[in-house]
């Protein structure tokens, strides 16, 4: 419930969510989806609170739990329930499906750490838990997986585009993780000038920015916030490749996938779902140092910016993630 289905900026999850119950919908079910107000969608929305909360209260239990119960109390007739929310919906879920029997799908967005594996080893119980990439299932220490769904994108708000200009792309939220501050290196290390679309919203965020981010910005760095998401793809598509250095194990990276259906190449390191997201030397390149990210951008220029394209029609597209679901969805009921 903190931001709205779909979002009007930052959001990837409701970005997925927003395609899920429009393509459910498409495929002739019947889809209740509860979200903030503001939301839109072809299914039939139902919203506990009547707009997102403060950003700033990001994480607020209090906002989650209300959410959660709302949702799990409302008398729906429902076959399944598919949980998106964070670490409070699934307990609710494995409750309610302890009581009752209806299947509770839960799809993990986020990195395992020893207190979600606590957590979700009970919760596995009783709901069903689906991963987002192979790597993300394999961290989870044998934690019972219904199986693995990506997710995926629609690709018609994705303009392909085969010229490039000389330039870089980053997006991503300003954290240490992200690697906002090395992609700046690697841009200068190549000589290229580079376009930042960053999130410093959150107290973090922001003191993460004016710490490591800020002191290396000049002229050659062109910094956005809260872009519109045609602005957005406008600057993935004009770019020789999108930089991003992460360093920590993504379970996604959906960013990646939408830089490809641009037909740009992406450069990245190997943690987290990176390799299966991108094909070294088809869409792509992965690399571990900085040094070595630099010397990769001046390859980018052998990719195929129609290999990229096709890769996400095939692998991530938004009809493929529900087609996924879809069938998880009859299994289980």
């Amino acid at each position: 419930m903190w931001f709205p289905v779909p979002p009007s900026g930052y959001g990837g999850i409701e970005l997925v969510v927003s395609l899920l119950a429009d393509g459910l919908v498409a495929r002739g079910h019947e889809v209740t989806l509860f979200a903030s107000g503001g939301s839109r969608s072809t299914a039939h929305i139902v919203s506990p609170l009547a707009s997102p909360p403060d950003p700033k209260l990001l994480g607020n239990p209090w906002f989650d739990a209300y959410h959660a119960l709302e949702a799990y109390l409302y008398d729906g007739g429902f076959d399944v329930i598919h949980d998106h929310a964070g670490v409070v919906g699934p307990v609710v879920g494995a409750i309610l499906s302890k009581c009752t029997g209806v299947p509770v799908v839960h799809t993990i967005h986020g990195p395992w750490t020893p207190e979600t594996k606590m957590l979700y080893r009970t919760v596995a119980r009783y709901v069903h838990l689906v991963a987002v990439s192979d790597a993300q299932a394999a961290m989870s220490g044998g934690i019972p997986h219904a199986g693995t769904v990506y997710n995926g994108i629609d690709l018609a708000a994705y303009p392909f585009r085969a010229d490039k200009e000389p330039r870089l792309v980053y997006i991503g939220r300003s954290n240490p993780d992200k690697g906002p501050a090395e992609a700046i290196q690697i841009a200068r290390g190549a000589g290229l000038p580079l376009t930042m679309i960053l999130k410093r919203g959150e107290l973090p965020e922001r003191e993460y920015f004016a710490q490591a981010v800020e002191p290396l910005l000049g002229s050659d760095i062109e910094l956005l916030e809260n872009v519109s998401h045609e602005r957005k793809v406008a600057e993935l598509g004009r770019a020789a490749a999108f930089v991003f250095p992460i360093r920590w194990p993504e379970p996604f990276g959906l960013v990646m996938t939408e830089a490809m259906a641009c037909g740009t190449p992406v450069v990245t390191t190997g943690w987290g779902a990176a390799p299966e997201l991108v094909a070294e030397g088809i869409t792509g390149f992965r690399r571990d140092t900085t040094d070595e990210l630099i010397a990769a951008i001046a390859r980018v220029g052998e990719i195929d910016a129609a290999a990229c394209r096709a890769r996400v029609e095939g692998r991530f597209s938004a009809e493929a993630m529900v087609a996924g679901y879809e069938a998880l969805y009859e299994r289980l009921a």
